[in-house]
């Protein structure tokens, strides 16, 4: 098992940045590949950015690109979004996703475990 615990959602202006984080608990964090997932109300989920096991990997969603960058510390068993130029559409609830494999992936289906989630609100 492993457990995700998110922070550092909260209210920004457009612009703005945040940087969220999500630290892992349970098994080996530094085998598995870690992903954001962003739910807006009204609007289906969106899968924003993913990071391979060894960072070999990375991608993001194209509404992301350019303006949000995802990295991890496994030494901390913590994976990051730095989140920079919000957008008011950017505003929803972040949630932190970890796969049982290394391989990094846009799709929901592939990931295994989940966090609770953190809002993040982008005002104009």
């Amino acid at each position: 098992q492993v457990q995700l615990v998110e922070s550092g959602g909260g209210l920004v202006q457009a612009g703005g940045s945040l940087r969220l984080s999500c630290a892992a608990s349970g098994r080996t964090f530094s085998s598995n590949a870690m992903g954001w997932v962003r739910k807006a109300r009204g609007k289906e989920r969106e899968f924003v950015a993913t990071i391979s096991w060894s960072d070999s990997s990375i991608y993001y969603a194209d509404s992301v690109k350019g303006r949000f960058n995802i990295s991890r510390d496994n030494a901390k068993n913590t994976v990051y979004l730095q989140m920079n130029s919000l957008k008011p559409e950017d505003t929803a609830v972040y949630y932190c996703a970890a796969r049982r494999l290394g391989i990094a992936s846009l799709q929901e289906r592939n990931y295994n475990y989940w966090g609770q989630g953190t809002q993040v609100t982008v005002s104009s």
